[in-house]
């Protein structure tokens, strides 16, 4: 049904939003451009984060916590299904 098929349609360009933002982010980060100062109290600064899946294991718990959170606010109240 038509109802259906937009909102199928509305997800795939969220996600292809999505997908473009985050090769966008790694290309950067793989080019050696990194925010000045630190990431976290302990002295972990933004150039000691590699780029890709290895930055989760260097990343401190509570930014991850906030990263996911923050992902989660815009996924509840930013970014509703409008179709």
């Amino acid at each position: 049904n038509q109802a259906n098929f937009d909102r199928l349609r509305y997800v795939e360009i969220k996600h292809g939003r999505v997908a473009m933002l985050a090769i966008a982010g790694y290309l950067t980060t793989l080019a050696g451009v990194r925010l000045p100062g630190n990431i976290s109290y302990d002295g972990t600064q933004f150039s000691d984060i590699p780029a890709g899946f290895g930055a989760l294991s260097k990343i401190p718990d509570a930014g991850l916590f906030q990263l996911f959170a923050f992902i989660g606010f815009l996924e509840v109240f930013v970014m509703k299904d409008s179709a």
